[in-house]
């Protein structure tokens, strides 16, 4: 039932608690988007990028730098709809907690 929905059984012990968060801000404003009535031009960005996360997540520790562009372009996309800020939040401070790139 749970793959029926995009979403995997909680496996416990092995998943890195940070990929957990991931996946379920990024279900979480998956679920409000789709049900937002209104259509935005940039809307198709935002539901790409949002998938492009919920991979990176379940493929394990995503790389970071893919990471924060994926955040950005949603967030541009997604751009001042205060009903999707709350979850734009939640998936940001889920990409935080895997900390700044290294710099080079």
């Amino acid at each position: 039932m749970l793959r029926s929905l995009g979403q995997r059984p909680v496996t416990g012990i092995d998943e890195d608690p940070r990929v957990a968060e991931l996946c379920t801000a990024v279900s979480r404003l998956r679920r409000q988007l789709a049900a937002l009535p209104a259509d935005f031009p940039d809307r198709a960005i935002a539901e790409d990028e949002l998938a492009a996360l919920a991979a990176m997540a379940a493929g394990g520790v995503p790389e970071i730098p893919r990471l924060r562009a994926s955040l950005l372009l949603i967030a541009g996309a997604i751009g001042s709809m205060s009903a999707l800020a709350r979850g734009l939040s939640q998936v940001r401070a889920a990409v935080d907690l895997f900390g700044e790139p290294p710099r080079a």
